[in-house]
């Protein structure tokens, strides 16, 4: 009888067992793990945002190195299952049953991680969660909200937070019903108040007898005792049809507090304050901070020509750039696929939208890059020979489109964030 080859047989068995085989490649291990709750049944802004949301973090978790698992199963708030986990994100509602409380306060108290949303305060009735809703969130009561969902100019009360090092004094949240409380959070001593709403914003609301006119009301917080964040934001407007006519992912600053607070308190990858010095040997992926996409060199090519656009995160080679400095703080962007390739504004152009591509290194201005670091491990990128910032044209978030210089100007489109690679 004529033998079957070993390798053949694994791999029949791993069709057998309908597996794939595994060719000496494995995914790397997540750098901290999100178990995020929701019940997406109630209410159809809630229901749209977290239709909404976990597709987004699923996404924002595999650009940036860590897991994002959802559930509607609130009984996986046991000690067993939240032991797997660093962060837990509640999205539309708040434990119900007295072992679930049990066990996330127990968490909570043991240096677990929490990012709460919107509804996960809501409460009529403190006293029947006292820890949670009087001392851990401090909110007291629901007392009054706005309606209908709009945006709200946010006033950053404190910049010195991980979360909010990359926030601008003030900024447009995204639309969302805004909620305030019986208690007034400022004479709490262990909350941190990061975003209030902005006088600016003022009437905040569109029905006259559901509008703030006045008055102080606390957007985003942490509390001193736990690793914590509340976002009073995860309201989508609705249409007539039950679908979403807004996205809460639609401010790229407010999309800065959410990527910057996940990674504080998985403390997973959260750069310390000021970026610390590029290192002029290591290799980075370079990710917008607007829309998380990375830089990368058009189909994994090297010649001179090659395009360089924003593309989705994928950890190859052609998105792999080395900072290599050149003179008075400037620096030539070299690909990792061949390191005498560098970041090139095409035609020495000094013109905004001037494309970007891949060209030999040649000591040319339009060649080199003086990094203008941000603070949180975030750089723009400035040209020597045009002053212009390396940009994302149009805030675009679609892939395949080629990246520009253009006259710089502090948005989200022209930040970056560095990540080391192996």
């Amino acid at each position: 009888m004529r033998k079957t080859a070993p390798w053949i047989s694994l791999w029949i068995l791993c069709v057998l067992l309908g597996a794939s085989p595994v060719y000496g490649q494995h995914e790397a291990a997540p750098a901290f793990k999100v178990l995020a709750f929701y019940n997406g049944n109630f209410d159809a802004g809630h229901i749209a945002f977290v239709r909404e949301a976990n597709p987004w973090f699923s996404q924002l978790a595999s650009q940036n190195g860590f897991s994002y698992t959802a559930t509607n199963n609130w009984n996986m708030l046991n000690a067993n299952d939240l032991a797997q986990y660093q962060v837990v994100m509640f999205l539309d509602d708040l434990p119900q049953t007295s072992a679930q409380r049990s066990a996330f306060q127990q968490y909570m108290q043991n240096g677990g991680g929490f990012f709460g949303f919107h509804v996960s305060a809501f409460n009529t009735n403190p006293g029947g969660w006292s820890w949670y809703h009087n001392e851990f969130l401090g909110t007291g009561a629901f007392k009054s909200n706005t309606w209908g969902p709009t945006t709200a100019i946010l006033r950053a009360e404190d910049r010195t937070h991980p979360s909010t090092t990359r926030l601008n004094a003030t900024f447009t949240s995204s639309v969302s019903e805004w909620y305030a409380w019986n208690n007034d959070l400022r004479n709490n001593a262990n909350i941190r108040i990061l975003t209030s709403v902005d006088p600016s914003s003022f009437p905040l609301g569109t029905d006259p007898n559901q509008s703030w006119y006045s008055g102080y009301y606390p957007i985003m917080w942490t509390n001193r005792n736990y690793k914590m964040l509340y976002a009073n934001f995860g309201h989508n407007a609705v249409g007539g049809s039950g679908q979403s006519t807004s996205s809460t992912f639609a401010s790229e600053q407010q999309n800065r507090f959410i990527l910057d607070g996940l990674l504080w308190l998985g403390g997973g990858g959260s750069p310390p304050p000021g970026g610390g010095p590029i290192s002029s040997t290591a290799w980075y992926g370079v990710s917008n901070a607007g829309n998380a996409k990375c830089i990368d060199a058009r189909g994994a090519a090297s010649g001179n020509g090659t395009v360089i656009q924003q593309y989705a995160c994928n950890d190859t080679y052609a998105q792999q750039f080395q900072f290599q400095p050149t003179s008075g703080g400037y620096v030539r962007i070299n690909n990792r696929n061949n390191a005498a390739q560098v970041i090139d504004v095409t035609n020495v152009s000094t013109a905004d939208n001037a494309p970007l591509q891949l060209w030999a290194y040649g000591n040319g201005n339009n060649q080199q890059w003086q990094p203008v670091d941000e603070g949180n491990g975030v750089y723009h990128f400035v040209n020597r020979n045009s002053s212009k910032c390396l940009t994302v044209p149009n805030a675009s978030n679609a892939d395949s489109v080629q990246l520009v210089q253009y006259a710089c100007n502090g948005a989200a489109s022209q930040s970056f964030r560095l990540t080391e690679k192996p």
